[in-house]
């Protein structure tokens, strides 16, 4: 039976002569029977109204009669979004639907950037929807009496989940919704229900006996664990549904081809000689997204741009995260008025902004993951139906594989899944505070609803303890100290009671961490945005350097604020902002490697594998092209000492842990000092002594996960790389306050502090529980050691291809490159150097290939830990 909400949302499409979707009816239906959990669409598929509109029906449903004309209904839906960026745009969609249909609803915001008038309006009185993020849903479970806010809440709904599922954000997102659930089951049954017939009643009332949650995600490997981490491990299986649009969302994908295929490619120097051919595409297309994958290449665009193709001044901007909000704001409204023929932009615009006017988009570089190609990809043609077009822009002649298998692995649904994270203590440190800052908490109750949750499904009762000791107590370690004393214990009740506590909290809310920023004003007025204090503290009076566009001339800091004025100058520094390097994912190296097979295969059926058979060829003569059951290394001396270069494809973190991993073996074999350089392809150790390297693969051990993380200790620095981890929990847990608005703490003295409270609990307090973790997040995100384990069983049960070359190969380069860092002193610029030792490694004849040793590993049964 159709019901009344169903026929006005139907008339409503007519009117708007658009097509409901068979994704968009599923959703409405499993909607109104009650059920929760995902719904998987692309972007551009009209995913947003395939979850809004059946909320509203629901509505419709209940209140058949004077739905029209009901106002100040409370607080019915939260709308979680992972940046700031898209609220604007979902609100006025969701006001002009509401508005359409006749309901006199408020939709608003709750942002970072939300004025603190509009903050007090909300206080005042709450809309029927609001759009915010997980740091300001704790920041309103940081209100006194919360609760009331919340008791009207009928559905919760997860923006682009799958941009939060692996983060301590989408931690966030777990604890707060523990929270909102357990206040819909202790809320009274449902207000009696209006002119609706008895059949309908008892099955509305069995659907809203709790709280709905939705989640919305773009397509992921692990999409039914996804639906699970958020609902949490408390919620009925039978009463979740997943949802997929199943659109076939055309992608048309266009790698631009270098003229010159150069041998010796190194990382990052070819992309702004395509320039032209980009301009080209620019040129013929009506709006174009140019993505870069750090905010320094796309300053660095934005300047080429400007310098080449002046006519473009006026009709482009440029759009990072390190940029004024104003400035962003202008350039997604400009976006939206059709005024501006190309942007430059990052991952702030990866997500669900409506562009309609953009129709192509050019990715500058390996975006080094299948979904983020995808999610880019889509902001082209972004409304259902349309095509979307892409551009490929390699950086170097070898990120042209890296082209063919993001085809490939599109084309077979190859996606990336996003591990949860779990047991981040500080954030559940974080979350027990912002509910004592609030009404308190009882810490049976508390304990029970975190238990909920999938982040937290294994905390045992006596590490709740500890995190209860810690901050009432200061724990073990802290208790003499009545800094780290927030909350009080009375009659049971956790509390704080300290108003500069709770002040100190709200202003520390959030687990985004980075380097301390510094704001960029002009002298006479207006602000720029920020940077990392790291950069303007190398920077004097009458510098000068680019940023947001713009040539600045550097005046003076005061109060954390960069004062800058306009210079004419066309040269100048280009700021760098830290975590820049993303690795390749797992999947893509998988496709990668498999690229590589057919390339050893003759299999050149792809348009970049073609462009890149001079090279390859190369590659064969000098040394071998592996195949997939082989593994190469290659060995060869030069005036700088003994290479020995090894090529697994997975990825510049596991490489990481992997040179050091084999160096630290080798040196037992035979003590030696390595200098150890990596890039997405492989890893290279260099000494000044021969490497024992035939013995050390005559050892079964030498490739085996057998010891492994206590060979990772004692190979890698893991006390400085777990303490560097520390310094982000330590920051997230409260145990440090980086200042008041504009009074900000200088970054040396927060990582001092950091530091001291790392010694202090490691020697008094080993067992503590973010010690614990920040050891466990050095092994899992900096050296991401399952996949490190998962290289090295694959390594065993191929043939080890062991070659001694006269001169570094097409794939050696590269990372050769990477190695001319380690090397401080020098007069020449770094492409003077590189282009001087490619010169030196060009020969015209090329020596007949030296046969391949081969020997096949032995193959671990053992189980990893």
């Amino acid at each position: 039976m159709v019901t009344k909400g169903q026929q006005v949302i139907q008339q409503w499409y007519k009117q708007k002569h658009w097509h409901q979707f068979p994704f968009q009816k599923e959703m409405e239906q499993v909607y109104l029977d009650g059920y929760s959990g995902l719904l998987n669409a692309p972007t551009g598929s009209g995913k947003t109204f395939a979850l809004f509109l059946p909320f509203l029906a629901d509505f419709i449903n209940r209140h058949p009669n004077d739905y029209q004309t009901r106002k100040d209904n409370g607080l019915l839906m939260l709308w979680i979004t992972p940046l700031r960026a898209l609220t604007n745009d979902i609100r006025k969609a969701m006001q002009e639907a509401c508005d359409e249909l006749g309901l006199p609803w408020r939709i608003m915001t709750r942002t970072g950037d939300t004025s603190a008038a509009e903050k007090a309006a909300l206080k005042r009185k709450l809309p029927e929807v609001l759009l915010t993020t997980p740091e300001s849903l704790h920041l309103m479970l940081a209100q006194k009496e919360y609760p009331k806010v919340f008791k009207s809440l009928e559905v919760m709904v997860c923006d682009e989940w799958h941009e939060l599922l692996g983060t301590k954000r989408g931690v966030q997102v777990e604890l707060g919704l523990s929270k909102l659930k357990a206040l819909s089951l202790k809320s009274e049954v449902l207000s009696p229900k209006s002119e609706v017939s008895k059949q309908d009643d008892l099955r509305l009332r069995t659907s809203d006996s709790r709280l709905k949650i939705w989640g919305i995600s773009a397509t992921i490997g692990n999409l039914e664990q996804a639906a699970e981490v958020l609902l949490g491990v408390d919620f009925d299986p039978e009463q979740i549904r997943m949802v997929r649009a199943n659109v076939d969302k055309k992608i048309v994908i266009e790698s631009v081809i270098p003229e010159n295929i150069e041998n010796y490619s190194w990382a990052g120097h070819i992309g702004v000689k395509l320039l032209p051919q980009v301009m080209e595409i620019v040129a013929k297309s009506k709006t174009t997204l140019i993505f870069t994958n750090t905010r320094s290449q796309s300053e660095i665009w934005y300047h080429a741009i400007i310098d080449n193709y002046p006519e473009y001044a006026g009709i482009m901007a440029m759009h990072h995260g390190s940029l004024d909000n104003e400035l962003r704001n202008w350039v997604e409204q400009a976006l939206h008025a059709e005024a501006l023929k190309v942007v430059v932009c990052t991952s702030s615009l990866d997500l669900g902004v409506d562009f309609r006017p953009v129709d192509t988009v050019v990715q500058v570089g390996s975006p080094k993951g299948v979904a983020r190609f995808m999610q880019r990809a889509g902001r082209s043609g972004h409304h259902p139906g349309a095509i979307s077009k892409a551009y490929y822009v390699p950086t170097h002649s070898l990120e042209l594989l890296e082209g063919a298998a993001l085809k490939s692995a599109i084309k077979k649904g190859v996606f990336e899944s996003r591990d949860p994270m779990l047991l981040t203590y500080d954030v559940l440190i974080q979350y027990m505070v912002t509910l004592a800052v609030s009404d308190g908490f009882y810490a049976d109750e508390l304990y029970n609803e975190v238990k909920t949750t999938f982040a937290f499904a294994d905390l045992r009762r006596e590490e709740f303890g500890q995190l209860l000791d810690f901050i009432v107590n200061g724990g073990k370690t802290l208790a003499s100290y009545d800094e780290f004393l927030k909350v009080e214990l009375e009659n049971g009740l956790y509390k704080v009671n300290s108003r500069r506590v709770a002040m100190r909290h709200r202003l520390s809310i959030g687990t985004i961490t980075s380097e301390l920023s510094i704001r960029v004003k002009w002298l006479s007025g207006g602000s720029l945005g920020t940077l990392e204090e790291g950069f303007i503290s190398k920077l004097k009076p009458g510098n000068t350097f680019w940023f947001a566009g713009r040539s600045l001339e550097f005046i003076k800091v005061k109060d954390m604020t960069a004062y800058v004025k306009k210079s004419k100058a066309t040269k100048g520094l280009i700021p760098s902002w830290a975590g820049g390097r993303m690795p390749l994912s797992s999947q893509l190296s998988a496709v990668f490697r498999d690229k590589l097979d057919e390339v050893a295969h003759g299999q050149e059926s792809d348009v970049e594998v073609k462009a890149l058979k001079p090279l390859f060829d190369l590659q064969s003569k000098l040394s071998h092209l592996p195949q997939s059951h082989e593994f190469l290394i290659e060995s060869f001396k030069s005036r700088e000492g003994h290479h020995l270069l090894f090529y697994p494809f997975e990825g510049r973190l596991v490489h990481e842990g992997m040179a050091s991993l084999l160096a630290y073996r080798i040196s037992k074999i035979k003590p030696a000092s390595f200098s150890i350089a990596m890039n997405d392809y492989g890893f290279e150790l260099l000494t000044d002594e021969d490497i024992p390297i035939e013995e050390a693969l005559e050892d079964a051990a030498f490739f085996s996960i057998e010891n492994l993380i206590e060979d990772i200790q004692h190979s890698l620095n893991a006390n400085e790389m777990a303490r560097r981890k520390f310094r982000d929990i330590a920051h997230i847990g409260g145990l440090v306050f980086t200042g008041y608005p504009g009074q900000q703490i200088k970054n040396k003295h927060l990582q001092a502090s950091t530091s001291l409270l790392f010694e202090v609990f490691n020697e008094y307090e080993p067992d503590n529980l973010l010690i614990r973790q920040a050891n466990n997040e050095a092994l899992a995100f900096q050296l991401e050691e399952f996949r490190l384990r998962a290289a090295l069983q694959r390594i065993q049960t191929q043939n080890i291809i062991l070659k001694e070359i006269e001169r570094p190969t097409p794939f050696a380069f590269p990372i050769m490159v990477d190695s001319l860092g380690r090397e401080r002193l020098t007069t020449e610029t770094m492409e003077e150097r590189i282009s001087k030792m490619a010169r030196r490694y060009e020969v015209d004849e090329v020596p007949e290939p030296v046969k391949p040793r081969s020997r096949k590993a032995g193959v671990t049964r053992k189980k990893g830990f």
